[in-house]
């Protein structure tokens, strides 16, 4: 199962730069969009219903502002959008699509913005670990993509001296994937295959991006323990037309398949 996550800026636009076409030839099972920035309904034909697709999208409440959406060859058996808590889930933050023994989520995270404050970034982290402590109950699979807003390590964050001070990367912040990684017991599934520096999937500014400075590596794919044993790949896909982040492609060989 290859898997794809991408935080674009604007999803009817980054179809219009060729995220479709450049989708068609990458050959993802799943792909998992953050930040649509439009409801479904605003949203062309072209963009709905893209060929060899099926699409699932969850919306936010206000115009121009976040949204998810989750791309599956196969259907799946149930999709499930939000995560029980009407203050994130109004934001259009969180969908899932269930198959017979995993479920892909596409997730996300508060920014810091003209919407959310610090405080309201951390209150998801915590409602967030709260969600992962139960899933871990359930008998079946996670892999939850996207854009988590925050880089974990130092190796994940070209600058970190400089950035110890900026939202997705104070203390608290890498606390929070602390206990994800830690205690909670997921796996960050892109280092179980990928153990090489500069991975990076975020950049401040194109001109950033072309000159390859201040890259942050805020876009994961986090998973269950018992899937760690199945990733046989990841790469980071350093295509911007889409907007200021990398794709995350990860593969995972189900035995199953």
């Amino acid at each position: 199962m290859r898997i794809i996550t991408l935080h674009v800026d604007g999803l009817e636009q980054a179809v219009k730069n060729g995220l479709y076409t450049w989708l068609a030839g990458a050959d993802a099972d799943v792909v998992a969009i953050q930040n649509l920035k439009a409801k479904e309904y605003q949203l062309s034909d072209d963009v709905v219903y893209p060929e060899g697709f099926n699409a699932y999208f969850f919306d936010a409440e206000a115009d121009g502002y976040s949204g998810v959406a989750i791309l599956t060859k196969d259907v799946p058996k149930a999709i499930m959008t939000g995560i029980g808590h009407p203050e994130w889930d109004m934001q259009g933050r969180f969908i899932q699509a269930d198959f017979d023994h995993v479920s892909v989520a596409s997730v996300l995270f508060p920014a810091v913005d003209g919407h959310n404050t610090l405080e309201d970034k951390l209150g998801f982290q915590k409602v967030f670990l709260e969600h992962l402590q139960k899933t871990r109950r359930k008998r079946r699979e996670f892999i939850f993509c996207g854009n988590f807003e925050a880089a974990h390590k130092t190796v994940d964050i070209q600058d970190w001296e400089a950035a110890q001070n900026e939202p997705g990367f104070l203390p608290q912040e890498r606390a929070f994937l602390d206990q994800v990684f830690g205690p909670v017991g997921y796996i960050d599934a892109f280092r179980e295959a990928n153990f090489g520096e500069n991975q990076f999937t975020w950049w401040p500014d194109a001109e950033s991006a072309r000159r390859n400075l201040n890259g942050w590596r805020k876009d994961m794919q986090i998973c269950t323990p018992e899937i760690r044993q199945y990733v046989v790949e990841a790469r980071i896909e350093n295509n911007l037309k889409f907007g200021q982040h990398a794709a995350v492609m990860i593969e995972y060989e189900f035995d199953e398949e």
